[in-house]
């Protein structure tokens, strides 16, 4: 099992848009094959800011939904609401 943390920050009067696409997308990977679980946070102090913590059996089942079509299409919608490119961290078990 791996864990895929994504970090994002939605740009200013932005979050209400935000939050509709960011929950198509991953109402979309709960449907992907090797997909476990997912959790959605905000940062306390700055509401902003966004954390994605997703839990998948494998990298290649966290690869084929990062490299599919269906999610380069809906990152496409949601890619010009943030103010930064997001983050991606693959995370493990120590």
């Amino acid at each position: 099992m791996i864990y895929v943390l994504i970090e994002r920050e939605v740009a200013e009067d932005l979050e209400t848009t935000y939050e509709d696409a960011a929950r198509r997308l991953l109402t979309n990977a709960y449907q992907t094959t090797g997909f476990v679980d997912g959790h959605t946070y905000t940062e306390l102090d700055n509401p902003r800011r966004r954390f994605t913590l997703s839990k998948w059996k494998s990298v290649l089942h966290w690869q084929q939904w990062y490299d599919s079509e269906e999610r380069r299409e809906q990152m496409a919608q949601l890619a010009p609401m943030l103010l930064h490119e997001e983050r991606i961290t693959i995370l493990e078990r120590a």
